[in-house]
């Protein structure tokens, strides 16, 4: 008996560790090869929103230079068929986006403003904003509606940086709600990953 109940209140204290663990507000959603996904769901929207977070062995200027590589940076980017350098300027870029979906859903495609600003610690962050408008929306794809989230990238005391990625998207048009479930998941995680191991390998 008393063997059980220590076990009991061993789970029980596992269980509260990983409750603290997650951010407020935020469901786990997957946890693999270093890598958390967590889900949320915002009022209003049918599509959930997803915040990924890993460490890397890397550091802030490297990383800064794979997302500046605009052209490049489909290499990592979940579901990402092309991408383009719209406009820079001091702080702001605006990038151009295809996204491929499998059929037959249409294929998607986003403009995105990133704006940069300096976190206490050599951290940087960096805001992600929907520009639906901006340009005329293109024959065979379906505009991405709303994009809101943010990178950041925070220096560890022990020389690695913690890497958050969190978005919430309206997709435009109509998503299966497979489709929508599984991107939610699948796209920080890919994204992250692919990230790390080109990060890691610099």
């Amino acid at each position: 008996m008393k063997r059980t109940s220590c076990l009991a209140i061993g789970a029980l204290s596992m269980l509260a560790m990983a409750v603290q663990a997650a951010p407020a507000g935020w469901e786990l959603a997957k946890e693999e090869d270093g890598i958390k996904v967590y889900l949320q769901a915002v009022p209003g929207s049918k599509y959930k929103a997803y915040r990924g977070e890993v460490t890397m062995r890397t550091d802030v200027a490297t990383l800064r230079k794979l997302q500046d590589d605009v052209g490049s940076a489909c290499a990592w980017i979940h579901e990402c068929k092309e991408q383009k350098l719209l406009e820079r300027k001091a702080d702001q870029a605006i990038t151009y986006t295809r996204f491929n979906t499998p059929w037959p859903v249409t294929p998607r495609d986003s403009v995105v403003r990133i704006t940069e600003r300096a976190l206490v610690g050599a951290g940087v962050r960096r805001d992600l904003e929907g520009l639906p408008q901006y340009l005329p929306e293109e024959e065979g794809f379906v505009r991405v509606s709303q994009v809101e989230g943010f990178w950041e990238m925070t220096p560890q005391p022990d020389g690695q940086v913690e890497v958050i990625y969190q978005v919430h998207t309206e997709p435009g048009g109509s998503v299966p709600s497979w489709l929508a479930n599984k991107f939610v998941v699948e796209a920080p995680f890919n994204t992250l990953r692919g990230l790390r191991e080109r990060a890691e390998q610099r």
